[in-house]
């Protein structure tokens, strides 16, 4: 649904169990840096990201200090003297400041800072007039959620009883969904991830750097968002095997590899399979969602010339792993392509793309097997990996 939307950022709280004297600004979390930026930041950075322009800003503990940063990132702000009392008097104090006219409004608080912008842009896309959508992520509600405009007044009389989430449960009972607020599947880990001790602002610090390799869950869920089909799972899983075969085969040869990031991009390569060019769709699909670093292998997995490829590395893997597989088993570079020249051999164009296709897999196989000492089907068969020449299921 296109509409008005805006964002509540809460930045009231005490910051009491994250208080380190080791830490920045002494662990006060909308201030505390991520990646060159303060907390608050990024949460301003993730709604801009998604067009919310109209943010507000809940300031109560060390309330100058986060007002003098939401005025450089040219926030307003709304002070909640009643701070102390939790977080729901800060969630009231915000939406009672919001102008009208507005669809829905997103509630975050300033210590979950890794949610992506695609999964606001879904719950926006989600969004029909209900009381509140909220994330889900492997089955558990996260944040934030995004609450219908006409639903403020009710959470601003609530009693207060289990806050936010009382207040929404109530009301979507009143209102055909006793179950809570609908759920939108997300391929998000972030709208679970909170900062609460200093261990959680390492692991911050860590996932943000990792921001662009989709963790294990995140890939199950890209495959589930994406309605990825049974058979397109298991050939991705038998690519994503042979690669991860070929990786162990490395392990001393160029330089290290990212076993994460290698089954990922195994796993997700025909995600856009069906789409015209899918290989690059499916690289924009995956860019999209900010998982840039699994992007750039699953563009590339068609192709790749000898020139193109300076080092063994998981992009040159997983597209060598694809030329292995068909369906969900391994038959080889040679059988893999016999069947693409045998489908064209009447047009010769196509004939000499993929002989040139097959040329480049072959120059690829060359030089795995020189850096591993072994040849492909030795290498496979360390693995488990057998060929086998049987129909597509």
């Amino acid at each position: 649904m296109s509409g008005r939307f805006a964002a509540i950022i809460l930045a009231a709280g005490l910051s009491s169990r994250l208080a380190d004297p080791a830490l920045p600004h002494g662990g006060f979390k909308p201030l505390l840096p991520l990646d060159g930026e303060t907390l608050l930041g990024r949460a301003v950075a993730l709604f801009r990201a998604a067009g919310v322009d109209e943010i507000l800003v809940v300031t109560g503990h060390r309330a100058a200090e986060v007002q003098a940063e939401a005025e450089r990132l040219a926030l307003s702000c709304i002070h909640n003297p009643e701070f102390a009392h939790g977080m729901f008097s800060s969630v009231r104090a915000g939406l009672a400041a919001l102008p009208h006219g507005l669809d829905g409004t997103f509630v975050l608080p300033v210590d979950i800072p890794l949610v992506r912008p695609t999964t606001l842009r879904r719950l926006q896309a989600a969004f029909s007039g209900q009381p509140a959508l909220v994330p889900e992520f492997f089955g558990e509600a996260g944040h934030p959620p995004l609450i219908a405009a006409w639903a403020a007044p009710f959470i601003l009389g609530w009693n207060g009883e289990e806050g936010l989430r009382g207040a929404l449960a109530a009301l979507c009972a009143f209102t055909g969904c006793p179950g809570g607020p609908p759920r939108v599947p997300v391929p998000d880990a972030g709208v679970l991830f909170d900062l609460d001790r200093s261990k959680d602002y390492r692991e911050a610090l860590r996932r943000w750097a990792r921001r662009g390799v989709p963790t294990a869950e995140e890939t199950a869920a890209l495959l589930d968002v994406y309605k990825v089909a049974p058979r397109g799972r298991a050939h991705g899983r038998a690519v994503a095997d042979a690669a991860l075969a070929l990786a162990r085969a490395l392990t001393n040869a160029e330089t290290p590899l990212d076993v994460e990031l290698l089954e990922s991009a195994a796993l997700l390569h025909d995600i856009a399979k069906g789409r015209p060019g899918h290989e690059m769709e499916g690289g924009r699909l995956l860019d999209a969602e900010g998982f840039f670093e699994a992007a750039r292998i699953v563009a590339a997995h068609r192709d790749i010339r000898p020139v193109d490829a300076p080092r063994l590395g998981e992009r040159e893997l997983v597209y060598f792993a694809d030329k292995l597989i068909r369906c969900d088993r391994f038959v080889g570079v040679a059988a893999r392509f016999q069947e693409k020249l045998d489908a064209f051999a009447a047009d010769a164009q196509a004939v000499r793309a993929i002989t040139r296709r097959k040329e480049n897999a072959l120059h690829m196989q060359a030089r795995i097997e020189v850096a591993a000492g072994r040849d492909i089907s030795e290498i496979l068969a360390a693995s488990g990996i057998e060929t086998k020449d049987a129909p597509c299921r």
